[in-house]
């Protein structure tokens, strides 16, 4: 696939747009100002391989907490400012790396460009974050919704362009899918800045995944977007492990374990669901790259777990564990995982 072309822009040290790796972005759902549990949160979604976090700032305590916030965590942090421009003002001072507004709520011209103007000083990067739900006032009664995204976007770009700003991100979401998918489609085609991809309000786990896969999984493959968030109603982990699922399907990033297994039919002699289970959760927070496949019958079982790096083709109270394709020794069921969760750390010091 051939990526869009857009500028680069600088959040903290994570390079964004051009040739840089597709970010992966999450929110913490904690309350800002408590930032034991804020630092808390970010330093799991830190161990989940996130690259950038946004908090909400809602008053002055929260703005203030970031300072300390930004202090104990090793990823770029972003404030999500909607209504008080003076928010943005304390977050910018407090350290903030980058200032998420709504031009659909921010206010008037005088107010953005007091945040352009802070920004500039500290050179500092904005996003135009427009969102359906929450558009201006003036587009909200249109007919054609992917137009009226676009173009209340591009009203801020051409604003904050004439106050010789150029150092910003762009979003449209929508809850529809493919309201957002036409909405970005057609922004792309329009400014060469960077995009931030995302299905808002996509839902719970199962619904939120797969709105957001079909979502930013195609625009991905039409080259569109910079950085992803994928929004659940979930622990934002969960966000984190979908968005590179998500990457990793488009062969854009490779990052931690990929699970093959199998769906499971009467043709199983052992519990795959609760196996595939604890081999899923005994990885969470690996980073290197490995295929491991967790197979159930002698169907699809070997040759599935030939593919893989490590994998086992479980049978009846027994399974057989391979290694790049080629079988190393038979297990007993009950020592299937510790076998193989042993062979992926060997595999881990290697890589």
């Amino acid at each position: 696939m051939k990526r869009r072309k857009s500028r680069q822009i600088n959040v903290g040290n994570l390079k964004i747009g051009g040739d840089a790796p597709i970010s992966v972005q999450s929110m913490a759902n904690t309350k800002t100002q408590d930032i034991e549990a804020t630092v808390s949160q970010i330093k799991q979604l830190e161990l989940a391989g996130c690259d950038l976090v946004r908090v909400a700032v809602p008053n002055e305590e929260a703005a203030k907490a970031m300072g300390e916030i930004k202090r104990n965590i090793n990823m770029p942090l972003i404030a999500d400012i909607h209504f008080d421009y003076k928010l943005a003002l304390a977050a910018l001072d407090a350290g903030a790396d980058k200032i998420r507004i709504n031009p659909g709520n921010i206010g008037d011209g005088a107010r953005v460009k007091a945040i352009v103007e802070g920004a500039k000083e500290k050179k500092v990067p904005i996003r135009i974050g427009v969102n359906a739900g929450s558009l201006h006032k003036k587009y909200r009664d249109t007919e054609n919704l992917v137009k009226a995204l676009v173009n209340s976007a591009l009203e801020y770009v051409d604003f904050l362009e004439n106050l010789d700003f150029f150092d910003f991100i762009i979003s449209v979401k929508a809850s529809s899918v493919l309201t957002t998918i036409e909405a970005y489609e057609l922004l792309a085609n329009k400014v060469d800045y960077p995009l931030h991809v995302g299905v808002t309000e996509a839902g719970t786990l199962v619904s939120g995944a797969v709105k957001s896969a079909m979502g930013i999984g195609t625009l991905l493959r039409e080259g569109i977007g910079d950085t992803i968030r994928v929004s659940l109603t979930a622990d934002p982990v969960k966000e984190v492990e979908v968005g590179f699922k998500i990457l990793r399907a488009l062969n854009l990033r490779n990052f931690g374990p990929d699970i093959v297994s199998c769906p499971t039919c009467g043709r199983c002699e052992i519990d795959l669901i609760a196996l595939t289970k604890k081999v899923e959760d005994a990885l969470r927070g690996y980073k290197t790259p490995i295929k491991v496949a967790v197979m159930g019958c002698i169907v699809n079982g070997p040759g599935e777990a030939r593919e893989a790096d490590i994998g086992i083709a479980a049978g009846k109270k027994e399974g057989l564990i391979f290694v790049k394709g080629k079988p190393i020794k038979k297990v007993p069921e009950k020592k299937l995982v510790d076998a193989l969760l042993g062979l992926i750390s060997e595999f881990g010091k290697e890589n």
